[in-house]
């Protein structure tokens, strides 16, 4: 078996695609666009998209790094890599409708927080639009309002982010 080097891409049916950023005697390091950085066995199922050569000391990690950056922003229309909390992972969402004779409906909580993060996503493409516009001041303000109050009304979801600096923050009381 030929070893992966470190920056190839692969696509992993249950993490999605990912890069391979560092490998060991057993596993590969890989940071996935979706799911953020696991482990998986050398022997594990995965679609090799791009293989780098496994040649040690050939790359330093700043490169690694930079080359990731590079390929995340590509593949993906969210600014950063956004990491669910490690007791969610692989849970559901279950609705359950007030009336009895409707049937529920489950949705996997990653799928979920995933939506959840490109609603963020999208509110900061919106506020970096409106700060750049040719609106007059006053109007920016109002509408830097609106999306703030977006923000707070979006911060119940926060027990789901890994990471705190990556959390919804409303209007902050003065």
């Amino acid at each position: 078996m030929k070893l992966l080097g470190i920056g190839s891409r692969i696509n992993h049916s249950e993490y999605g695609k990912g890069v391979v950023t560092n490998v060991t005697s057993k596993h590969y390091w890989v940071t996935f666009i979706d799911n953020g950085l696991e482990t998986i066995d050398l022997d594990a199922a995965f679609e090799v998209i791009e293989a780098a050569e496994d040649e040690v000391d050939t790359i330093s990690f700043y490169e690694v790094e930079r080359s990731l950056k590079s390929i995340l922003k590509n593949w993906s229309d969210v600014s950063e890599v956004v990491s669910i909390a490690d007791k969610w992972k692989g849970g559901k969402l279950i609705m359950e409708p007030g009336d009895s004779n409707l049937k529920s409906n489950e949705l996997p909580i990653d799928t979920f927080f995933r939506k959840i993060t490109m609603v963020r996503d999208r509110l900061r493409v919106m506020e970096q639009k409106i700060n750049s516009s040719n609106l007059e001041e006053q109007e920016k303000i109002d509408l830097q309002q609106y999306i703030t109050r977006s923000y707070g009304s979006l911060t119940s979801f926060n027990v789901l982010f890994k990471l705190k600096s990556q959390q919804f923050v409303g209007q902050r009381s003065k």
